[in-house]
């Protein structure tokens, strides 16, 4: 171990873990508007099935916080939500 590499701590997103060894975790981010909930959930069961193990999600306004609980309940993998206003 290099003796100058900072040790980080383990956190986990949902049942997946990040950091303090943990198996490097793929991530994305959604590009359709988080507004259009069935667009949104299409894409993240997408980005699952191509092994994505985490997905962020842009919250930009009031419209898309609102879809955004019906997204989390249908989304097969964790998200974390970009909040933007």
């Amino acid at each position: 171990m290099n003796p100058h590499r900072q040790q980080t701590a383990r956190i986990s997103i949902g049942r997946v873990s990040i950091g303090a060894g943990a198996p490097v975790s793929v991530q994305s981010m959604t590009n359709t508007l988080t507004s259009d909930a069935a667009a949104t959930i299409a894409q993240i069961r997408a980005l699952a099935a191509a092994g994505c193990d985490i997905v962020r999600v842009s919250i930009p306004d009031a419209e898309s916080l609102a879809a955004f609980a019906a997204i989390r309940r249908a989304s097969p993998i964790p998200l974390v939500a970009d909040i933007h206003f």
